[in-house]
């Protein structure tokens, strides 16, 4: 769907529908280990806290919010196929 143009050639963050699933699928700068912290601390109703195994916290730039909008609608699109 698109990559953070303001990082060039270098890796970047990137966000992706998997057509076959219609997930989204983001690739990101990985937090510090204060903010991961703080991630794993979080409490949110029906989530244990943590970060399960498997799982990860990736930074995404709100530039590029507009990339995963049209992520979302492609992939909301591609679940009712």
């Amino acid at each position: 769907m698109g990559i953070d143009p303001d990082t060039g050639q270098q890796g970047s963050p990137t966000v992706w529908v998997d057509e076959e699933s219609a997930e989204l699928v983001f690739q990101g700068w990985k937090p510090g280990p204060e903010l991961e912290a703080k991630c794993a601390a979080t409490e949110v109703p029906g989530h244990a806290v943590g970060i399960p195994e498997g799982e990860a916290v990736v930074r995404i730039p709100a530039r590029m919010v507009a990339m995963i909008r049209e992520a979302c609608d492609v992939a909301e699109r591609r679940a009712r196929i």
